[in-house]
């Protein structure tokens, strides 16, 4: 049998501890496939988006891929190349996951996952008690605060909205970017939304403004840094003077990288009372959803149990 091709489309994709950790994902799934990654700038030409998904969907060899910081760009660019998106890739208008489906011989169908939304939900379930927006709460609710409204921003406030449907839910989520067509197109997904969140938005260049936010917020809130800053580019979206809130959980989306934001908030950790999460189970979950939906697999339970134990030893490294 021969060895198949998955795609890993990043920015820094040999910098990636997926890299060593997924040949033996492969061995403990039974796959014969090899991980290739694919390396490109961010916010790349349209062609060079186009060039990749052309390649993916004509290469016999390659059976699917996953995409990164490019999800919202590379669907945009190649939209007309896939023959169908998932209902979370229509509503959020990007691709985490691509799936070859053969037609015949030499024929394919090419499928769009948006996978985000339940990544994100599983890890939150890992790290944030059921009860936190319910149980316990100050006067007048708890916030999210999500600096940085890119594709990790709308895959987490979506699920957040979903939920609220069954459950407490946060009484706001404040988006911060630099860029207003990010948070214009997260705008256009919240209206879609059926939620009694309240979705707030900031056009921010300044770390202080942000730091202005968090002052703002009640005890008991979730600050992420879904930014990038940390990983890929050195910096925080704060500044060193900004004050959590206390009793607050703060949610670094990075796993690796020199992650300013992570040691911010483990600096106030004891005095404040923190919770602090990094980006790990969010990779993780990210990872095998695609993995699982690429090769026909289930992996839940056990087998993520077991894929998470043979990654540990990549996360101390």
């Amino acid at each position: 049998m021969s060895t198949e091709s998955f795609i890993f489309i990043g920015i820094s994709t040999g910098g990636s501890s997926i890299m060593k950790i997924f040949p033996q994902w492969a061995r403990i799934l039974g796959l014969r496939a090899e991980l290739t990654g694919c390396d490109l700038p961010l916010n790349a030409p349209a062609a060079s988006y186009r060039r990749v998904v052309k390649q993916i969907r004509d290469d016999p060899a390659i059976r699917g891929a996953l995409v990164t910081t490019h999800k919202i760009d590379l669907l945009r660019a190649s939209r007309d190349l896939f023959d169908w998106l998932d209902a979370q890739a229509l509503l959020c208008d990007e691709v985490s996951c691509i799936v070859k489906a053969r037609i015949d011989k030499s024929d394919y169908r090419l499928k769009g996952f948006a996978k985000d939304r339940v990544a994100s939900g599983a890890a939150l379930d890992h790290f944030l008690p059921l009860g936190h927006w319910g149980e316990g709460c100050d006067e007048g609710g708890r916030d999210v605060l999500c600096l940085g409204a890119g594709g990790a921003a709308t895959a987490i406030s979506a699920r957040l909205a979903e939920r609220s449907q069954q459950a407490a839910h946060p009484r706001r989520f404040l988006l911060v970017d630099i860029d207003p067509q990010r948070l214009e197109a997260i705008r256009r997904i919240h209206d879609k939304l059926d939620t009694a969140i309240q979705f707030d938005y900031f056009l921010h260049s300044d770390a202080a403004e942000n730091d202005a936010l968090l002052r703002q917020l009640p005890a008991g809130s979730l600050v992420i840094n879904a930014t990038g800053l940390g990983k890929d580019r050195p910096g925080s979206p704060l500044t060193d003077g900004a004050r959590f809130p206390q009793h607050s959980v703060i949610w670094e989306l990075n796993y690796r990288g020199e992650r300013q934001f992570l040691r911010q908030a483990e600096a106030q950790a004891a005095a404040r009372n923190l919770s602090i999460e990094d980006g790990w189970h969010y990779f993780l979950h990210g990872w095998t959803q695609s993995i699982a939906e690429v090769f026909g697999l289930e992996i839940s339970g056990e087998v993520f149990a077991r894929l998470e134990a043979a990654a540990a030893a990549q996360r101390r490294a």
